[in-house]
């Protein structure tokens, strides 16, 4: 078996090590014995094509850097639509979880969003800084991770990724954060999220593998104590 996994865009969308992301993906993926290969789109590549991927991962920038992978998605939005509405694994952090909405409307300017998903973000009076804990009905470990966004997104109808159980969450003290959508994971949790989160990153990546392999079964289990350690001490120490 073999994964394939879209970096987009790392060379401006990279706040807070977000593509240790990748590498917690790839690594738990080798450690079963299962093939990974990362291609990474940038802005000076040519060509683009979701034919052969399994994994899209976007990470999270700053206004001026989203304004520029925007204008550049936009070019993209047909394939990256019909790749998540036929259940194509996204994650997108932050910056490329706002890009996935209608739009984000800043102070002075909106930025058009791939209206993916049905939701918008508007920029907020400071910004939403805090370590934050996340109870999701899909996994039984908590997600952890850390938040500093200026933007409010509002999710309508669609699925919260989890329950604010520390933290602010889409918006000021909303109570739910980021969405889950399909094989669509979208949350403004940095990190990078995935290495302190180990039940999340193998939901991923059994949603990729089931995809592709239709006969695949699970994910044999890894030797995760200090990674649910980290998650516990995390949890342990934010939520009372």
């Amino acid at each position: 078996m073999k994964i394939k996994i879209l970096h987009m865009y790392p060379d401006l969308l990279n706040l807070y090590g977000d593509r240790g992301n990748i590498a917690c993906m790839r690594k738990r993926l080798e450690h079963r014995g299962i093939d990974c290969e990362v291609v990474q789109y940038t802005c000076e590549s040519k060509g683009f094509s979701l034919k052969d991927v399994d994994i899209v991962f976007i990470g999270g920038g700053s206004d001026r850097e989203q304004k520029i992978v925007c204008s550049r998605l936009l070019e993209h939005k047909k394939e990256l639509t019909k790749y998540v509405e036929n259940n194509g694994t996204l994650v997108a952090v932050c910056g490329g979880y706002q890009l996935l909405g209608k739009y984000y409307k800043l102070a002075n300017e909106t930025i058009e969003g791939l209206s993916i998903l049905d939701i918008t973000t508007e920029q907020g009076k400071g910004r939403l800084i805090s370590n934050i804990v996340l109870k999701a009905d899909f996994i039984d470990q908590p997600i952890v991770g850390f938040e500093n966004h200026g933007g409010r997104t509002f999710i309508g109808k669609h699925k919260p990724l989890g329950k604010v159980m520390f933290g602010n969450g889409n918006a000021d003290k909303a109570g739910a954060e980021g969405v889950h959508y399909k094989n669509v994971i979208a949350t403004y949790l940095h990190g990078p999220l995935l290495p302190k989160n180990p039940q999340l990153c193998d939901y991923i990546l059994t949603g990729a593998l089931k995809r592709k392999y239709p006969e695949f079964d699970r994910l044999k289990p890894l030797d995760d104590e200090l990674e649910n350690i980290a998650n516990k001490y995390i949890v342990d120490k934010y939520v009372k």
